[in-house]
């Protein structure tokens, strides 16, 4: 029977396409016509060992509960998205998808009940803070967002909090772990939230919808089609219009544990509390009409609380399900069950009472009602009939003496998706291997060689746990049942190989006191967190930044370190930690070259988040970085638009410079600073700026830091810049009494200024031409690569306006590749956009490095900046607002790519 089944399971699974968010997978059809999820009762106990895998997709193997309804208002299917027209339709209980009754036979979409078991690959999703959106609707109840609701920020799956429990770990795989890594990527379909006009890539017909959760999207690539036509589509995955930009997931490689991928992408959780906890109720968001309604007291309904488990229990999260006040036992528990999407026969489960008020504490010694069991009778009633009914029920399995189990294989290339065993109370994890490895066609090897692991897929983490080879599983599953049924709908065991995994993590740690070697740095970083010297080194130092690279040897230590560095402060400064992944160069495609993204966002209105989650979707979120401090111009316009003209530019050089700052006490300066600095080098791209115009870029970013949440908007930001600018019309300090220039060693005498800019790009302040396009035998024509820099000063505020609006230029004042600028008092500097005072000393300002290659068109600003790797050269990136990002650039580089807003917002390495 294994031998005849297996073709077919191998057909399935290389030759379709995998099912709307999530790889292909094989369902299993329990005796009684219910699809089974994950371990649960088996059919009979004369059944043995089956291999399943090959049943093809359909309604019933999609684990749809339909029932014919009647239709009270305008409804839509979420199948072909049309208008179903009458008055009946097709709804599943258990996750509210509605189809025309031609529709039925077509469905391909999973029911949230049967999901989890049909990921391929499990991955969790790193679920931002709440937010609103608008005309969006919940992966898993299919129902509106109407309510602050979360977002995947890797793959946008959209769900209602009290959704996320019951969510599938079926985010994109953006790196490999070591454990069923793969070369060959597939389409990774999402479900619904298209643009309503969103064209199938098959068909040609709109398959976007804003009424109904309709048509899916590939993650990777951004195909886009109706769900049935998606599988007329080749499998594989290309990776779209931005292949040559994107980093491959599997040239990305991070060996872990419990590390999810929010440790790397650096995107926190709200705090807010998960539904039910703390308090007397959930939102009314759950499945098939499930959710709390305020009944009168002579209603026919009532609404109960139900729990699925002792963890349920301990911490007060419940379900509330609706049902009539006459409803028998056995409608009670299907309700109960449809709440917590458990799709096992309800013959294996029963309800027990609590009594008020609810207490963890010895559940099996309440009373409680057995659905479908004999002692009430074929006619008995549910909670609702009795007079006094408790307001709190537990879903409890029955026990069995064997069980049918699925084990998985922890490699890719096998003929199926799992086998189907019986345990019983004499089964092991030692003899389930045994077992399962002829099965597998691995019969040949020892068993001492495998491992079983149970595997506990979470929407927010998954987390893996190596079974000793006498724990008795049939006791182990009945623990989890306990715990909670849908937990147990959620784990999953695989038979692995018994490799011996190296544990290695490179932890970045940044905001530590600049200027130290790495014996300072590991002796600090052992006092502040306790480091183990034993599997703790520095690998690397940016003493400039104040950051290090550490090498960790033990997966426990790493993650120990993370949390705690995350709540340490050093010197009064607090700690940043990322874990850092390697990326496997070796294995690009030869035509492949990564992009990196950075997007400040606290410019643009405070949009950073959404130009984020919208490049982190059209890339791979590993090229994408935050820049925690940025400039104040705004930036952005459709992300894909951007990447598209970026890969389309044409490729200039372009110098860069580095900028020596040497601060001294010249003397009884008035202005200077109490505590003169150390000397430190930062690194030049496009202009650096000296008294007016740095000075307005510092009041304005110590504006929006006293007060963030006012700069919301592009009209506030660019008020609040005419403000601070009108403040300073009638100002008159007289920079060129206050500083000293020499170009190329000689003295270079001053006109009567108020700012001094040096300018290594055609543009400057929102794309203004500062230099003038006037031809002038003293100078050369300015460009990018030509070594030389140009210097320009304005006069003061309205010499700065009128060049904005075009209407002067600055005044010429030299052009070089050598300067040195003597500062006489405390002056604001800016250096692309980031401003501070700086003390009395030096400026030194010369060539540096060889010339990056620059692609797309170059402007002021810094709202987001990308970095291509290219084949010459090395070179380090060094701005104070990207300290966490440093190591990035310790790749062989340097092919630059830049694009940004007319409006503002110049690319910055």
């Amino acid at each position: 029977m294994a031998a005849a089944a297996e073709p077919r399971a191998r057909a399935w699974l290389g030759g379709s396409s995998p099912r709307p968010g999530s790889p292909a997978s094989s369902p299993e059809l329990g005796g009684r016509g219910r699809a089974r999820p994950g371990p649960g009762p088996g059919p009979g106990p004369g059944s043995g060992p089956e291999r399943a895998g090959a049943r093809p997709p359909g309604p019933a193997a999609s684990g749809h509960s339909f029932r014919k309804v009647t239709l009270t208002k305008p409804t839509f299917c979420h199948l072909c998205s049309d208008f179903i027209w009458g008055l009946a339709g097709f709804l599943c209980d258990v996750c509210n998808f509605m189809s025309h009754e031609k529709c039925l036979k077509h469905v391909k979409t999973p029911c949230a009940g049967v999901a989890p078991s049909l990921v391929r690959v499990p991955v969790a999703h790193c679920f931002g803070p709440r937010g609103l959106y608008k005309r969006k609707f919940c992966a898993v109840c299919r129902k509106t967002l109407e309510a602050p609701a979360l977002r995947c920020e890797v793959c946008e799956l959209h769900v209602h909090p009290d959704c996320v429990p019951f969510a599938c770990s079926d985010c994109r795989q953006c790196h490999g772990d070591g454990h069923r890594d793969h070369d060959t990527h597939h389409h990774h379909w999402r479900e619904g939230n298209l643009p309503s006009g969103a064209r199938c890539e098959v068909c040609r017909k709109t398959c976007g919808s804003s009424d109904v959760l309709a048509g899916v999207r590939c993650e990777w690539c951004g195909m886009q089609a109706h769900s049935v036509c998606s599988a007329a589509l080749a499998p594989e995955c290309t990776f779209g219009r931005l292949r040559t930009m994107v980093l491959p997931p599997a040239c990305v490689r991070l060996l872990s544990r419990n590390f999810s991928k929010m440790h790397c992408f650096r995107i926190f959780e709200s705090a807010a509390p998960e539904p039910g906890e703390g308090d007397d109720g959930v939102d009314g968001s759950s499945p098939a009409g499930l959710g709390r309604e305020v009944l009168a007291p002579e209603s026919s309904k009532q609404t109960l609380k139900i729990f699925d488990g002792n963890d349920a229990l301990q911490r007060n999260h419940f379900r509330v399900i609706t049902v009539p006040r006459l409803a028998r036992s056995e409608e009670v528990l299907e309700a109960a069950l449809r709440a917590y999407y458990v799709m096992e026969d309800p013959r294996d489960f029963e309800l027990q009472a609590l009594p008020l008020p609810v207490h963890a504490a010895d559940p099996g010694a309440r009373g409680k009602t057995r659905a479908g069991g004999s002692a009430e009778g074929e006619d008995s009633r549910g909670p609702g009939s009795r007079e006094a009914a408790p307001e709190a029920w537990i879903i409890r399995a029955l026990p069995h003496t064997q069980e049918v189990l699925r084990i998985y294989p922890a490699w890719l290339k096998v003929g199926v998706a799992y086998v189907s065993i019986r345990v019983t109370p004499q089964s092991t994890a030692r003899t389930v291997v045994l077992e399962v490895l002829p099965l597998l066609g691995r019969q040949a090897e020892g068993p001492e060689s495998f491992q079983l692991v149970e595997v506990l897929m979470g929407s927010r983490q998954v987390q893996r746990t190596v079974l000793e080879d006498e724990e008795p599983l049939l006791a182990r599953l009945r623990d989890i049942r306990q715990t909670s049924l849908r937990q147990m709908t959620q784990v999953r065991f695989y038979v692995a190989e018994s490799r011996v995994v190296v544990p290695h993590v490179s932890l970045y740690v940044a905001g530590l006191p600049p200027g130290l070697s790495a014996q300072e740095y590991g002796s600090l970083l052992e006092e502040a967190a306790a480091t183990k010297a034993g599997l703790v080194s520095v690998s690397h130092v940016y003493s400039s930044q104040g950051a290090v690279v550490l090498d960790v040897a033990s997966f426990t230590e790493a993650e120990r370190l993370y949390m705690l560095v995350r709540d340490t402060a050093v010197h009064g400064r607090p700690l940043t930690a990322l874990v850092l992944p390697d990326v496997l160069h070796t294995k690009l495609p030869p035509d492949s070259s990564p992009l990196l993204v950075f997007v400040n966002p606290k410019s643009g209105g405070l949009k950073g988040r959404d130009l984020l989650c919208s490049f982190r979707k059209l890339l791979n979120p590993h090229q994408v970085f935050e820049l925690t401090n940025g400039g104040p111009l705004p930036g952005g316009e459709d992300p894909f638009s951007v990447l598209v003209s970026v890969d389309e530019a044409d490729a200039v050089l372009m110098d860069r410079w580095t900028i020596l700052l040497d601060a001294h006490d010249t003397g009884g300066a008035e202005n200077s600073v109490a505590d003169v600095e150390p000397p430190k080098i930062v690194q030049m791209s496009n202009y650096c700026g000296i008294g007016i115009d740095a000075e307005l870029s510092l009041d304005f970013h110590q504006a929006r830091e006293e007060e963030p949440g006012k700069f919301t908007s592009r009209f506030h930001n660019k008020g609040v810049y005419v403000r601070v600018g009108l403040q300073k019309i009638s100002h008159s300090r007289g920079l060129h009494k206050e500083i000293r220039l020499q170009v190329e060693q000689q003295e270079v005498e001053l006109p009567s200024i108020e700012g001094l800019i040096f300018i290594n790009i055609p543009s400057w302040g929102s794309g203004a031409d500062l230099w003038g396009s006037d031809s002038d035998s003293r100078f050369e024509k300015p460009r990018m690569d030509d070594g030389l820099l140009e210097v320009v000063g304005v006069t003061g505020v309205m010499h700065m306006g009128q060049v904005q609006g075009g209407l002067r230029s600055g005044i010429r004042i030299a052009q070089g590749s050598y300067f040195r600028v003597t500062l006489l008092k405390a002056t604001p500097v800016q250096v692309d956009g980031e401003p501070w005072i700086q003390a009395p000393g030096h400026m030194i300002i010369s060539a540096a490095g060889p010339k990056p290659v620059l692609q797309g068109q170059l402007m002021w600003g810094h709202d987001y900046a990308w970095h291509n790797q290219g084949d010459s050269g090395t070179r380090q990136t060094r701005h104070r607002s990207l300290p966490e990002q440093v190591p990035v650039f310790q790749e062989t580089a340097t092919r630059a790519s830049f694009n940004t807003h007319p409006e503002g917002g110049a690319a910055q390495l």
